[in-house]
């Protein structure tokens, strides 16, 4: 296969949307540098999708091995690559598939290193499987500058949403604090539908992919899909004033370790959990607008 880096459009199946861009949007991936946190059931299939529209420098951030339960959503490993660091599984796989570059950085996204791997990328993808680190994330990303698409899957709902460079509504504004441990269940307790966390990967690499070429209409659209229904939705999330992050007088100025290891406010009391596990905002006209289908 050609390398991304040639425009020309006989390297790619014409059936693929990379053959639908111009010379300069193809040059444009192909130059950017997408940081993606987490190769789990979300990254994995974002990572893909990116490698494959061609953008040329992807780096991946994680610490664990493949095990043999996650092979069922975690679509870049195989029985054999069962026990392997996953960085390394994901790196092969990744350039089999017809990836430019792909950087590992062997660990978790933590507080001491987040600025500096956000302002080494030009667009961070998140895909954790903890709310601290997803508020890690946007933190870093907002104080970067550099726009974050967030994805996330429980049982059968999945969801994914992009903010623009130091851009509003934040994560801040829809989740306001990092949960209490125990708030809301993780994927081993609630168990997650492999297709779904799929679905959200895809919608985080679209997402991506049209920040990187400066499309930001669909920032601040929070994407949900119901697997067991077969819906998908989008709902506009509104800034909050009093975001410490990126509201009127933000006060969140650094990244520090203990933003991330329990509530700083009293703000659980405005939340509520769904029935697919996930944390979302109550619904209200001042908060959100009321949900609407995808193409409609």
């Amino acid at each position: 296969m050609t390398h991304p880096d040639d425009t020309s459009t006989g390297a790619w199946d014409a059936g693929t949307p990379w053959t639908q861009l111009d010379a300069d949007a193809r040059r444009t991936l192909a130059r950017a540098r997408v940081l993606v946190v987490g190769a789990g059931g979300l990254g994995c299939p974002a990572a893909l999708c990116l490698a494959q529209a061609g953008v040329g420098h992807l780096v991946l951030c994680d610490d664990d091995r493949v095990d043999v339960t996650n092979l069922h959503r975690q679509i870049l490993f195989s029985e054999g690559d069962v026990g392997r660091d996953k960085l390394d599984a994901a790196r092969d796989a990744l350039l089999a598939q017809g990836a430019a570059s792909v950087e590992l950085v062997r660990s978790r996204f933590l507080p001491d290193v987040a600025l500096e791997l956000a302002r080494s990328v030009d667009l961070v993808m998140e895909g954790a499987d903890n709310f601290a680190t997803k508020f890690l994330v946007g933190d870093a990303g907002h104080l970067a500058g550099r726009p974050v698409v967030h994805g996330a899957g429980v049982r059968w709902r999945a969801t994914a949403w992009s903010v623009r460079a130091q851009g509003r509504p934040c994560y801040r504004c829809l989740f306001e604090d990092v949960l209490p441990d125990g708030a809301a269940p993780n994927c081993a307790e609630a168990g997650v539908i492999g297709p779904v966390v799929g679905m959200a990967g895809a919608l985080m690499a679209e997402l991506a992919l049209d920040l990187l070429l400066g499309r930001e209409d669909r920032t601040g659209l929070m994407h949900t899909f119901d697997g067991l229904n077969d819906r998908l939705r989008a709902v506009r999330i509104h800034a909050r004033r009093s975001c410490p992050l990126c509201g009127e007088r933000p006060t969140l100025r650094e990244i520090r370790e203990e933003h991330y290891v329990a509530p700083l406010c009293q703000s659980l009391g405005t939340e509520h959990h769904d029935d697919a596990g996930l944390v979302v905002p109550p619904p209200s006209p001042l908060s959100i607008d009321p949900p609407r289908r995808l193409g409609s």
